[in-house]
């Protein structure tokens, strides 16, 4: 392995903080590795917003869930899928045109795109000593969210990413075995399967020893749980009120 490859090995997610700042200069190389990722056609359909205002942060940290962390790191990053400006360039252009700002391939674009590019961010962070953490829950009161970060049609929160210097010691979770993800020439479903059961064990053991044998669920069995409860179906009425998912 090379040095970037041991970096991303030792990826960990990180939820306390010291009070260390992130400077403007380090928070500006972090962006900018993440806008250096690939994007669909150049469309670039995201938008960063910087949260340091301690109010702004109290507010969305209660928001996600009431998740402290965000509240204590020193900078919260909240990616958002944006197509406000491809839409804007649109009416500009090609105003006798029609639109397709709202079909699915466009909402799919945007939200990759800002996955690709805050992935970015998140090695450029750990690479200058930095912890990160995505933090979903931004999507749990998300028209709330938008509202308080002043979101206009055609834009829409992703995730959030605390940014900052660790203050705790935290192991590595196990990831699935590579043969259950890694797959040749095409989709092998029994080896996908053999691996769950495989992570099962290695999932269970990591648990009890990570817990003093409080929890011993295996993967499977949480994942299960996971896809029998409905969660944050609110998502999409708000997407199709911001200009989504409409073809």
């Amino acid at each position: 392995m090379n040095e970037t490859i041991e970096l991303m090995m030792k990826h960990r997610s990180v939820r306390k903080f010291k009070p260390d700042p992130v400077s403007e200069e380090q928070l500006a190389a972090i962006v900018a590795a993440g806008q250096m990722a690939s994007s669909s056609s150049s469309v670039q359909a995201y938008t960063v917003i910087a949260v340091t205002d301690l109010e702004q942060k109290a507010k969305l940290a209660e928001l996600a869930g009431n998740q402290a962390y965000v509240n204590e790191c020193p900078v919260f990053l909240v990616w958002c899928a944006d197509l406000y400006r491809l839409s804007d360039a649109a009416k500009r252009h090609l105003p006798e045109k029609q639109s397709y700002a709202d079909s699915t391939e466009n909402f799919m674009v945007a939200t990759i795109d800002a996955a690709l590019a805050s992935q970015n961010a998140a090695l450029a962070a750990e690479s200058l000593g930095f912890g990160i953490v995505y933090i979903g829950g931004l999507r749990t009161r998300i028209e709330e969210v938008a509202e308080l970060l002043g979101l206009p049609e055609g834009v829409y929160p992703v995730y959030g990413m605390c940014i900052g210097v660790a203050d705790q010691e935290t192991g590595i979770r196990p990831r699935l075995p590579l043969d259950a993800v890694l797959h040749h020439n095409r989709y092998n479903a029994e080896q996908s399967i053999k691996g769950v059961e495989q992570y099962d064990e290695t999932t269970t053991a990591y648990m009890k020893a990570r817990t003093n044998g409080e929890r011993t669920t295996p993967w499977s069995e949480l994942m299960a749980k996971r896809l029998t409860e409905p969660t944050r179906l609110q998502v999409r009425p708000f997407l199709e009120g911001k200009g989504f998912l409409k073809r």
